[in-house]
């Protein structure tokens, strides 16, 4: 990469981690589109899985008791298999329509933060089954499996303290998952993805920190549509990109 990329680089990863330092989610969704306008998504899935994994090491030991554990137990079991489907895709598909895909995948997403939709009534455990399908398979494709979490869990827990230390404790476990899933497909063997991420590792507990530190200054709606904005960017630069 040129020195104008690596400086681009840095500051995605010190906005896509000061959103999660504040959320507790985010990351992949804002680091993954971004980066994969200049880098390989091959490259840009697995350096943010390891990121996201360390940064919720961080946020999850932080939050440790107040996760919500009977909701991640109902989650886990069929995350693991969408994310074994999602790593295979990763793996064999071509990379425009991916990129197409994740364009209107960030695209919807950033629709529903613009538009703060959410729900009051907590929804059926039922929906667990579906969510952590979707979930695990859009992480596995693109790194960025959040939202059918975070929408799920909006409708279950209320409060933003034990929504984050939740979402932490998920994105955890499955990065686990992922992490192993990866390294059977061969996408964890490259030595330059180890060292971009021990590189960025700085500017990711940094932002992390900074994040936490105005953690409880934004309203969750504030905070719902700064992150759809920068997803909708996100969405019309991939799609541009791929096309």
């Amino acid at each position: 990469m040129s020195l104008e990329h690596y400086a681009i680089a840095a500051l995605i990863v010190l906005l896509a981690y000061f959103i999660r330092g504040i959320t507790g989610f985010g990351s992949g969704l804002i680091a993954v589109p971004l980066l994969a306008l200049f880098l390989p998504l091959t490259f840009v899935v697995p350096l943010i899985l390891l990121m996201d994994f360390t940064a919720s090491l961080v946020l999850g030991g932080l939050d440790f008791k107040r996760v919500q554990w009977q909701e991640v137990g109902a989650l886990i079991p069929f995350s693991i298999l969408g994310v074994v489907v999602g790593t295979q895709l990763l793996v064999n598909l071509p990379v425009t329509p991916m990129l197409l895909t994740l364009a209107a995948f960030i695209f919807v997403f950033a629709i529903r933060s613009l538009l703060n939709i959410k729900g009051e009534k907590p929804v059926s455990r039922w929906w667990a089954i579906p969510t952590a399908l979707a979930g695990g398979t859009v992480g596995g494709l693109f790194g960025t499996g959040g939202p059918p979490y975070v929408i799920y869990l909006n409708h279950r827990i209320h409060d933003k303290t034990l929504l984050r230390a939740t979402f932490s404790a998920l994105f955890f476990i499955e990065g686990g998952v992922r992490i192993v899933t990866f390294f059977i497909a061969g996408l964890l063997l490259a030595q330059h993805v180890w060292w971009s991420a021990l590189g960025t590792l700085p500017l990711m507990l940094g932002a992390l920190w900074l994040g936490g530190r105005v953690h409880t200054g934004l309203t969750p709606a504030q905070m719902t549509r700064l992150i759809g904005i920068l997803l909708l960017v996100a969405s019309v630069s991939l799609t541009v990109k791929a096309l």
